[in-house]
């Protein structure tokens, strides 16, 4: 079988290019992939070369330790069937469903413990969502909301879609969801938001809020962040920015009424939840919410693996038509 891999290759540029992948060791997994889901937030920096030079892709993904430098293969959402096993491995894998964080390619080997065994009733669509369940989860763990609080997520890509949806189980007071674009609000109201609203809007509606979510994707937002919050509050930034840059207003409000800003981010657990939290447990918990979450109303574009380019183009130039984006391999 000829075997293939996308690649980064250049600004706004990817290509598919041949790989050899091969039979699996004998204490591996041969996977064939159905559906890969494309980060429209940490791909699109890969892609509009907006990473900060030196810095690894991820060092706690086998296979993401290189630095970001083209070419690279990069991705981590990957879900398909067992088609081959080692001679050292359990028959039984032969034909289950899995996830992988593993780049976009055709077929890939992988250690029993490197995958995640997906239940009967989770689609491959479904399990391709799975680190956007898990980065949720671990911003709502980070974020601690608290019984009768009104909390504000600024963004509702798909990581502001997934908190929203884990969020809309807490007893707060009020959750307010904020995108610029009509149609993710409206996914925002269907995932369990009280109210969903403009970021010009809710600057002028919203003045009291115990907790902000950022996860919107610029750094420009954390003035709507500050503005919207009361004493002593909280502001979560999920959000990764790359290189970009924006000023920040820290000299008024933030100052002198004691809010507080901290990063989220899934790469590690919080040093506070480690006692209590690992990343088996947290995973665990992303995979009991997974089909708790529309994927049919996420997913809004289903594109060819070989067309792969089409769907970087789609997500560069029109943001706003697309909301989860996944590449089909069969």
């Amino acid at each position: 079988m000829n075997d293939a891999a996308l690649y980064f290759t250049a600004p706004e540029t990817v290509e598919i290019r041949s790989v050899t992948v091969g039979s699996p060791d004998e204490s591996e997994l041969l996977v064939d992939t159905r559906v890969s889901a494309i980060s429209a937030g940490t791909e699109m920096l890969v892609y509009r070369d907006e990473t900060p030079s030196g810095l690894p892709a991820d060092e706690t993904i086998d296979g993401l330790g290189e630095e970001f430098s083209y070419p690279i293969r990069y991705g981590y959402a990957a879900s398909g069937v067992v088609s081959d096993v080692g001679a050292d491995v359990d028959p039984d894998w032969l034909g289950r469903t899995v996830f992988s964080f593993a780049p976009h390619q055709t077929r890939f080997r992988a250690d029993p413990d490197d995958v995640v065994p997906l239940s009967e009733e989770t689609s491959p669509e479904t399990g391709a969502l799975v680190p956007s369940v898990e980065t949720a989860t671990n911003v709502v763990l980070d974020a601690a909301p608290r019984i009768g609080e009104r909390v504000v997520v600024l963004g509702a890509g798909v990581i502001g879609l997934c908190v929203t949806r884990l969020l809309a189980s807490f007893p707060l007071a009020e959750l307010v969801a904020v995108d610029p674009i009509g149609r993710r609000r409206g996914l925002a109201l269907e995932m369990g938001a009280d109210r969903a609203t403009t970021p010009e809007e809710v600057v002028e509606t919203v003045d009291d809020a115990d907790l902000v979510i950022e996860l919107s994707g610029r750094p420009a937002a954390l003035n709507d962040a500050i503005d919207v919050v009361g004493y002593d509050a909280r502001i979560v930034v999920g959000s990764w920015y790359g290189t970009k840059r924006e000023p920040i207003d820290l000299g008024g409000r933030f100052h002198r009424d004691r809010i507080d800003i901290v990063s989220t981010q899934v790469s590690t657990i919080s040093p506070e939840l480690r006692g209590r939290w690992s990343r088996e447990r947290r995973l665990d918990t992303a995979l009991n919410w997974v089909n708790r979450i529309d994927v049919d109303e996420l997913i809004t574009h289903r594109v060819p693996f070989e067309r792969a380019a089409e769907a970087y183009d789609l997500l560069d130039s029109e943001p706003e038509a697309a909301v989860q984006v996944v590449l089909e391999y069969r």
